[in-house]
């Protein structure tokens, strides 16, 4: 199902430049009533997509970064819509394999007066037919980044293989293992998933974590105790929500950047706007700090977003807060249209 051509990947005579980043993993069409209605009580409810890999493709795309996703999505209108939404975000999409005997998973959010619950509908899918062979394709090769996440190992034995395989065997030579923890505990309980999640992140390059979830994972009550418990990284990021954000680097000191004042609309892609925005400022070779700094920025945009991705200030305003003073920025009713 491939995407129209986007001009910076237009073949030439020596063939379309390489991804710089590869992220795998399943994307669902989500459903969600109008803003302030329970789902019980709605008459409509408003289609749109998202997935974590996905998010973390497209704000990269959005971002300036040429980036590939490989998945699975059943032959159905629902796939096709998939599709469409990613390569629209500028992201190259020729990898994804349409099954013509699975479907395409769906999630529904319920938004509540104090957080939103989510209701998958994803076993079986297409996405959990995924193994071993997703990241085989020679056009992958050149990449400097794999993005993936502990999402996936949940969905299958065989998308477990596949992740196992992707950290351990490397198959796309040279390029940096990212894993963002994303524990989905109606995928898997803690107990079950927290060796699992813990051997994958010790043997990737770069991990995401939020606190929280190292805390109900591991019992880890701060970075430090995050970081004893995953030596292998080069680098760990554990993520505090609204207060902060860390960096502990292999022999180095911890990075601590504050995060910014925003105003929450919706939390849930936040993680993924934040590993994007690290993942940028470490393809372009910024230091730790600017690079957490960017991660900030762009969680922030999906903070004030209702769906699991949203539009981009254009890069002058991400030059200005990352090189100028942080005390942290005071974000709040800062909206970008798009």
């Amino acid at each position: 199902m491939p995407s129209e051509p986007r001009p910076d990947r237009a073949a030439t005579s020596a063939g379309p430049p390489p991804a710089e980043v590869v992220t795998v993993g399943e994307t669902m069409v989500m459903l969600c009533p109008p803003v302030g209605e329970r789902l019980e009580h709605a008459e409509r409810v408003d289609l749109s997509v998202g997935g974590a890999e996905s998010n973390v493709a497209g704000y990269l795309a959005r971002l300036g970064h040429r980036v590939t996703w490989v998945s699975r999505v059943g032959d159905d209108p629902f796939g096709r819509a998939v599709v469409r939404h990613v390569a629209d975000a500028g992201v190259d999409v020729d990898l994804v394999t349409v099954d013509p005997s699975a479907p395409t998973g769906l999630y529904v959010k319920d938004p509540g007066p104090s957080s939103t619950a989510v209701h998958y509908y994803r076993a079986g899918s297409a996405a959990s037919r995924m193994d071993s062979g997703a990241l085989a394709d020679p056009r992958l090769a050149g990449a400097r980044v794999l993005h993936l996440s502990g999402i996936t190992p949940a969905l299958s034995a065989s998308c477990r293989a596949l992740v196992e395989q992707a950290v351990t065997d490397r198959p796309l030579t040279g390029a940096l293992v990212s894993f963002d923890i994303n524990h989905r505990a109606r995928l898997w309980p803690a107990e079950r998933a927290a060796p699992v999640l813990r051997d994958l992140a010790d043997r990737s390059d770069v991990v995401f974590v939020g606190q929280d979830e190292a805390y109900a994972l591991w019992g880890a009550t701060d970075p430090a105790a995050v970081r004893r418990l995953l030596p292998g990284p080069q680098t760990v990021i554990v993520k505090d929500g609204a207060v902060d954000a860390t960096a502990l680097l292999r022999d180095a000191e911890p990075v601590v950047v504050p995060a910014p004042r925003v105003s929450v609309v919706e939390p849930v892609g936040a993680g993924d706007a934040f590993a994007a925005g690290y993942l940028a400022g470490l393809l372009r070779d910024l230091d730790p700090t600017r690079r957490l700094r960017l991660g900030h920025l762009v969680a922030a945009q999906a903070l004030g977003s209702t769906g699991d991705s949203a539009p981009l200030p254009p890069p002058s305003w991400f030059d200005r807060l990352l090189d100028g003073p942080w005390s942290p920025p005071d974000l709040t009713g800062v909206r970008v249209e798009g």
